[in-house]
């Protein structure tokens, strides 16, 4: 079912037109969008829609409402961390510049409005309300990203807070507006809300270890690129908390250490602490726990095993889980 449902994102996509005058506004949303991707947040309001109306179609125009906001930010983000590459090709803002890359991800943004715009009028104040509301969060935790990078004592709450804003909302929205339009209850969308959300943390996480403990062809990227960066990871956080006086002064003089020459010491040596204070372990505990408190949440939805069991299925396979 995913993999149908993928297509039909992938396929209506590609029908709309963004090639109009003028170009050099609308060719980067058309470059940025063929780009492609997993397509996770439009697949799962279709789905949602699916499971609780049989149909997902109902539901096609606000699943591409969310990827054009999804990649509307990916835009934004990607100027404000100087990212050259975005799935393995120039991002915008390095192909043109940092004005179209701004310009046109602004355009992304009220397109993805007009998109919202076509579902059923009965639904759509509602859904424009959770839309606005999950557009604000998402801006509110990218600006924690950025203030934590100039600041040593992030607590694990304030850094769980900001992926819960920055990452999770925006899947656990994608999984609310769909219920909504597949004519669920407000109670069993809030529900799949709370799955969304603890699966986006638990997401969130597994990128975290992976970045430091994952094998680099299967990640896809270079191992210890958050370390490299000084990222107030869980994995970073939690050191400088359990840390004694010693191994917390040699994180903080790697952490004050940007030479790249000095990068891949400064990985192995961070990675050193982080074995020796058992970070990875208690990474994964957390994201365990996460996983299940998400998986739980289908507990409290009114939707038979087998409808459940996709939804189930549908996280495992997010974080690359065999059961």
């Amino acid at each position: 079912m995913i993999k149908e449902l993928q297509q039909q994102v992938e396929q209506k996509i590609a029908s709309i037109q963004w090639i109009q005058e003028p170009k050099g506004l609308y060719d980067p949303i058309d470059y940025v969008l063929s780009l492609g991707g997993k397509r996770i947040r439009p697949v799962l309001t279709l789905l949602a829609c699916k499971l609780f109306s049989g149909d997902e179609k109902p539901a096609l125009s606000a699943a591409l409402a969310i990827e054009v906001f999804h990649n509307f930010t990916l835009l934004h983000d990607d100027v404000m961390d100087r990212a050259d590459t975005r799935r393995g090709k120039p991002t915008v803002h390095k192909k043109w510049n940092d004005n179209t890359a701004i310009l046109s991800g602004d355009a992304m943004l009220i397109k993805a409005y007009q998109l919202l715009q076509k579902v059923s009028s009965d639904k759509l104040p509602q859904l424009l309300q959770l839309f606005s509301q999950t557009a604000i969060e998402v801006c509110e935790g990218q600006q924690y990203d950025v203030d934590f990078e100039n600041s040593l004592d992030v607590t694990l709450a304030q850094y769980v807070e900001m992926i819960r804003l920055k990452t999770a909302v925006l899947l656990a929205a994608a999984l609310k507006m769909g219920a909504l339009i597949g004519g669920a209850t407000e109670q069993d969308a809030d529900a799949l809300y709370s799955y969304g959300i603890n699966l986006g943390l638990a997401f969130q996480l597994r990128d975290d270890y992976l970045d430091s403990f994952g094998d680099a062809a299967v990640f896809g990227k270079k191992i210890g690129g958050d370390i490299c960066c000084n990222k107030k990871t869980f994995l970073m956080i939690t050191a400088l908390q359990l840390a004694g006086e010693e191994d917390k002064k040699d994180l903080l003089r790697w952490m004050r250490c940007n030479d790249v020459s000095c990068f891949e010491q400064k990985v192995e040596a961070v990675l050193s602490i982080y074995k020796k204070l058992q970070i990875d372990t208690r990474c994964e505990e957390a994201i365990h726990n996460y996983f299940t408190k998400s998986v739980e949440s289908l507990n409290n939805i009114q939707l038979s095993e087998n409808k459940k069991d996709i939804l189930v299925k549908f996280a495992n396979d997010l974080m690359g889980r065999n059961s």
